[in-house]
């Protein structure tokens, strides 16, 4: 069935694996605010893809009715040679110290190249019965390619963890203890004085 971009916006966001996977990455919260919404004098933040398909560069915007081509690419050019101006370009439209801007790729699985260079060298070192020192220092070095990034995954999956857990608790009754303690205030004068320094010493700089 045929959607056209509206109803394809609106079935994605009727989903539930993909409602699931966006609402795990939001960070519980102990307080409520209330929903602002984007006036027309406002930003929209969201994101903007770029990709380069049957010889032509094409910007995909949610808030557009359609996909904007942005012109062809040359057979020996590097499609991102080509789109890197035109993100410039975008960014520049807003003020100079804006620094709200995040530039993502959609990338291959890393170690599903390297599983996959692996089974092509040990097909062709069987069908040609290449068993030579060349291939098996490849497929070793492969190997710790994989556990490389076996090992980022991990990493991955705590700094996750960490960026889900919510430390709200934690800090209030820290906060608490330090104020039943008497603690709390004369911490707050400390680390003020040395914001004040801090802030003395970069205008010193300029």
């Amino acid at each position: 069935m045929s959607f056209d971009p509206k109803m394809r916006g609106l079935t994605l966001s009727n989903s539930d694996t993909i409602r699931s996977a966006h609402n795990s990455m939001s960070q519980p919260t102990l307080f409520e605010f209330d929903p602002k919404l984007v006036t027309k004098e406002e930003d929209a933040f969201h994101f903007i893809g770029y990709m380069p398909i049957n010889g032509r560069l094409y910007e995909l915007d949610g808030l557009r009715n359609g996909p904007i081509d942005h012109g062809p690419i040359a057979a020996e050019q590097d499609w991102l040679d080509v789109v890197r101006p035109i993100i410039l370009k975008r960014i520049k439209t807003y003020l100079d110290d804006e620094i709200h801007f995040n530039l993502m790729a959609l990338v291959s699985d890393r170690k599903m190249v390297y599983e996959r260079q692996i089974y092509e060298l040990t097909d062709v070192s069987q069908i040609c019965r290449m068993d030579t020192e060349d291939v098996e220092n490849e497929i070793r070095r492969l190997q710790m390619l994989i556990e490389f990034e076996d090992t980022k995954m991990m990493r991955y999956q705590q700094e996750l963890a960490r960026r889900r857990h919510n430390y709200l608790p934690f800090i209030i009754t820290l906060l608490q203890i330090l104020a039943e303690e008497k603690k709390l205030l004369p911490l707050y004068e400390k680390a003020k004085e040395r914001a004040l320094k801090k802030e003395a010493k970069k205008i010193k700089a300029k």
